[in-house]
């Protein structure tokens, strides 16, 4: 790899000049003399800058050999492998778990702090620089890769002065918390969604003004399948449905379907779900732009009438307290169960009038609304980390003299 000429005052050194690289524990290694079983990281453990401690696992290990595995505050942990854009992701090791040991399949980086500070190695890593060089030197095979210990030695890093490190560490960091911050209010409004839709769409809460009680009606007095022949698989424009209520999508395919299979036409407005996904909630309403697009029966699609109000129909049908309700519908084998159109029209359910329907399907949409545009800032501002990123570990920016002079004092 070529690289660009660095700022005065910085040098350029592989890893392993300024680091130790630890290698961790294999799984099912015979022990030797006493052993004792402590918590273990794995892979899953390790994500992309923060540690998913929910399943913690346990490894039998020799006494003596505890020491060799343990991990150390301010550990730098890097994954062997993975997918492509999970190669060598990691983060700092802040000791959440007293005595914790890594497996084989996780690094275990430990700095020279006088010449390279964990915080800012692991934004390095983690840099569009970093990862270009672990895919460069990887070894691949379809869609996974890895690297091994040696050529993680080799990583070049850009090595500024210690107070300059601290300052870049500090500032990319205060984005690191920005997206925490988004990613945690996500999931609150996400939750919040969701709790407000099993009330509003089971009855158990009543929007102000509507007090009539609901009526049991079948799927069938309100949609009707459609049919209409279209081209074939070679040929057609084809569709699908996301899993849990997601969507409907134009559908990718790596190589033309069959010309003896017949497609229908699908329509703008329809209500469509797939047979074998039905128990995975692959409901939707085909958009504007997918008018005219095809999929097989496996796909059916629907004519709704004006007696229901189709956004609040997917928001019914996507929880999974409906579909899971409907197991016994689904007909095939365990790994092919289909639910047919004539069994779902049948399905009888209570039903509130249109009016209360569409201020259901409101509320729901302030939500979405809401977290539209928190995803939103929070693509941005992951881009506008990346983009700065970039430029401050290459040193193309460089932080205030302010920061630096916090970075020399710390």
């Amino acid at each position: 790899m070529e690289h660009a000429p660095l700022p005065s005052g910085w040098r350029r050194v592989s890893l392993g000049d300024v680091a130790e690289i630890r290698t961790g524990l294999a799984k099912g290694k015979e022990v030797n003399g006493d052993a004792v079983t402590l918590p273990y990281l794995r892979v899953a453990n390790v994500q992309d800058g923060f540690l998913d401690l929910t399943e913690v696992k346990e490894i039998s290990v020799a006494e003596r050999e505890v020491e060799r595995y343990r991990l150390q505050q301010d550990d730098v942990l890097m994954t062997e492998g993975g997918d492509f854009d999970k190669l060598g992701r990691g983060c700092v090791w802040e000791s959440p778990i007293p005595t914790c040991l890594h497996q084989n399949h996780v690094f275990a980086v430990r700095t020279d702090p006088d010449k390279l500070l964990p915080r800012f190695f692991a934004h390095h890593a983690a840099s569009p620089l970093g990862r270009l060089y672990f895919l460069s030197c990887s070894k691949q095979s379809t869609n996974l890769a890895s690297i091994n210990s040696t050529q993680l030695k080799e990583m070049p890093v850009p090595l500024p002065p210690i107070a300059e490190q601290r300052a870049i560490a500090a500032v990319l960091s205060a984005w690191d918390r920005a997206i925490d911050q988004t990613t945690a209010l996500i999931a609150a409004k996400e939750r919040l969604k969701q709790g407000l839709m099993q009330q509003l769409l089971s009855g158990k809460r009543r929007l102000h003004g509507f007090k009539t009680a609901w009526k049991d009606r079948t799927f069938g007095s309100f949609i009707s399948e459609s049919r209409l022949p279209g081209t074939n698989g070679a040929e057609a424009k084809k569709l699908t449905v996301k899993l849990y209520g997601k969507g409907v999508i134009p559908k990718q395919e790596s190589r033309s379907g069959s010309a003896a299979t017949q497609y229908y036409r699908r329509l703008a407005g329809q209500f469509i779900y797939s047979k074998l996904d039905f128990l995975n909630g692959a409901f939707g309403i085909i958009p504007a732009e997918l008018d005219g697009y095809e999929s097989t029966l496996d796909v059916p699609a629907f004519n709704i009438n004006d007696g229901i109000d189709r956004r609040w129909l997917v928001s019914f049908v996507s929880r999974d307290s409906f579909y899971t309700n409907h197991l016994g519908l689904a007909n095939g084998g365990r790994k092919a169960r289909r639910v047919n159109p004539g069994d779902f029209v049948k399905i009888t359910a209570p039903m509130p009038e249109k009016a209360e329907q569409t201020r259901i399907a409101n509320a729901i949409e302030v939500f979405d609304r809401d977290l539209s545009s928190l995803r939103q800032s929070l693509t941005a501002i992951k881009r506008q980390k990346r983009g700065l990123m970039q430029q401050l570990l290459t040193g193309q920016v460089r932080v205030p003299n302010s920061l630096l002079k916090k970075g020399a004092k710390s």
